[in-house]
C-alpha cells in the first residue's frame, strides 16, 4: 500500500493504530460513497462493524494520506 509521510506519522497516534491495512484497502476498492475535494483529494468511506472508516487518497487514487473512523458520517 501506497502512503505519503503524514499517514505514516498519524498512524501512530493510538486512536489510528488499530486501523487495519485491509480495511483501508476495502474502502478503496469498494467504497459506500466517494467525494472529490475541491484540492482534487479523494474521500472513501467504507462501513466496518457499523463505524465508518474514512480514507483520504491523493489526487493519484492509490497514495492514502489519512485514515480514520468518522463520528459524523450517515451512512446512505
Amino acid at each position: 500500500m501506497k502512503c505519503t509521510q503524514y499517514f505514516l506519522y498519524t498512524r501512530q497516534r493510538p486512536d489510528r493504530a488499530n486501523i487495519k491495512d485491509a480495511w483501508i484497502e476495502l474502502a478503496i476498492a469498494s467504497p459506500c460513497k466517494t467525494v472529490i475535494q475541491q484540492d482534487g483529494r479523494i474521500r472513501k468511506w467504507v462501513d466496518i462493524d457499523g463505524k465508518y472508516l474514512r480514507v483520504i487518497l491523493l489526487e493519484d487514487g492509490v497514495t492514502v494520506h489519512n485514515a480514520f473512523f468518522d463520528r459524523n458520517f450517515k451512512g446512505d
